[in-house]
């Protein structure tokens, strides 16, 4: 297991130090040009639009499609993953983290709107997303299945272990029994059973009530915790963006640090352009692609540039020292530094929000995580969720996952789940660049019949589509 877990951290050193940081800025800066910076020119109307109701009662709303999205994003990696980037790479991590949200708002936007443009029709309302598009709009079925199993592979597997284990690592400490990671894996793995088994309805009416009332009380105590510290705010700030360029002489290693540790944190809690949330905004009902690519880059913000800062300032306003937790090894230890953050500031009341919050979170994350999962095993085998039996065992095998990566290693959790993410965004983002014109198009479209004061409705010959299954 060393072995196996060394191979895939070199791999993970590798991509993230080199390759994904190029590809992720440069997409993220086209995307930002092409579109007017639509993340900030649009902001206004991604609010709006999320209030739209569904005219088809077998889809999902707007407002649904944003929450599964969110349960994916908002997870572990807002605590567990925030932190570690902190105590890794210092609080200039953080700017790097913003920075990779606001370009990756306009790369959410792109790949959502080209997911709602090609998006399929199903038993249940709409499905797609980026394996789709690129069989239909790339002409390249074979790449679209090489996706639709990296996504099965990260999601289902690589992410929800990681949910799992990061869930487990926190929780194990209040349950005095040498099986406590055994016994927690076995009850996270039957609560997400429960709804896992019930489909995609039923993972959206869960996201949909527990996502928005956790985001909220986890905001709240963040403010608190501000206004219990606004004498150190200003310092905290003024650390994050004067370490996020630190060019001193100790140091080509920690910028190095810095950077690839809020960008890789950053992507894994945002997760713009590596093409899952693209497969939640195929299955909402809209009147307009763009619609749904602007509500996806409202999920981006949420996600880091609200609940990804609420964690960073509670641990940097908290005043505990990091180097306290950093072994002798150089691994982090994540769950304990923000626990010892909360309980500055709160006593023992702190250890026990801060699990219960993680332990919501990567909840939700669980479910959201396999509603990608289905979403795409369809693309391999046509009649997947009209066959009871394989769905029955496609589900048990999403179950055992979550309770084997109860017994992972958190360097092997993390690394793996980094990899796989990372083969995603290496396919999805050229692909979106390749095809980001349509979506520019669309944009104008959208754009333009707004200020026309015409209705914000859309046909795919509009913008010289055409064999689309929606938008005729």
């Amino acid at each position: 297991m060393d072995f196996i877990a060394g191979i895939i951290g070199d791999i993970s050193g590798y991509m993230y130090g080199y390759i994904l940081i190029a590809l992720l800025i440069v997409a993220g800066l086209y995307f930002s040009f092409r579109t007017k910076f639509v993340q900030i020119r649009l902001f206004r109307e991604s609010i709006r639009v999320i209030t739209e109701p569904k005219k088809d009662k077998d889809s999902i709303s707007s407002f649904q499609a944003l929450m599964v999205s969110t349960a994916s994003r908002v997870g572990t990696g807002n605590i567990v993953g925030v932190t570690g980037a902190i105590l890794a790479g210092g609080p200039g991590a953080v700017f790097w983290m913003w920075l990779i949200a606001l370009l990756g708002g306009a790369s959410a936007f792109v790949e959502s709107t080209l997911a709602q443009i090609y998006k399929k029709r199903g038993i249940d309302g709409s499905y797609g997303g980026p394996a789709y598009y690129i069989k239909q709009a790339l002409k390249a079925p074979a790449l679209g299945g090489i996706f639709a199993v990296f996504l099965i592979l990260t999601y289902m597997g690589g992410f929800n272990a990681l949910a799992s284990f990061n869930l487990t690592d926190f929780v194990k400490a209040y349950i005095p029994s040498e099986n406590a990671t055994l016994i927690i894996g076995i009850v996270v793995a039957v609560l997400a059973a429960i709804v896992i088994f019930g489909g995609g309805k039923r993972i959206s009416k869960a996201t949909q009530v527990i996502v928005p009332i956790m985001a909220v009380a986890y905001i709240a105590v963040a403010i608190i915790v501000l206004i219990l510290n606004i004498t150190s705010l200003p310092s905290v700030i003024g650390s994050i963006f004067s370490q996020a360029f630190n060019f001193s002489s100790v140091a080509g290693g920690i910028l190095g640090a810095t950077i690839m540790n809020g960008i890789k944190r950053g992507l894994y809690s945002n997760e713009a352009g590596i093409g899952s949330a693209p497969n939640a905004a195929a299955s909402a009902d809209v009147s307009h692609p763009v619609k749904q690519g602007l509500v996806q880059m409202l999920s981006v913000f949420i996600d880091t540039l609200v609940i990804c800062s609420a964690t960073a300032f509670m641990i940097l306003c908290s005043g505990v020292d990091p180097a306290g937790y950093i072994d002798a090894a150089g691994n982090t230890m994540n769950g304990a530094y923000i626990q010892a953050s909360l309980n500055a500031n709160f006593g023992a009341f702190g250890g026990y929000f801060i699990t219960t919050a993680l332990a919501i979170f990567a909840y939700t994350t669980l479910v959201g995580n396999y509603f990608y999962a289905e979403m795409n095993i369809s693309y391999i085998y046509k009649d997947a969720l009209n066959n009871k039996m394989f769905m029955f065992l496609y589900r048990l095998l999403a179950v055992v996952i979550i309770f084997v990566g109860a017994q992972f290693s958190a360097g092997l959790a993390w690394d793996t789940a980094d990899v796989l993410m990372g083969f995603m965004a290496l396919i999805n983002v050229p692909v979106c660049v390749i095809l980001g014109n349509t979506a520019f198009k669309a944009l104008k479209d959208y754009t333009d019949k707004k200020k026309a004061g015409k209705p914000l409705d859309f046909k795919a010959s509009d913008i010289g589509i055409k064999g689309t299954e929606y938008w005729n």
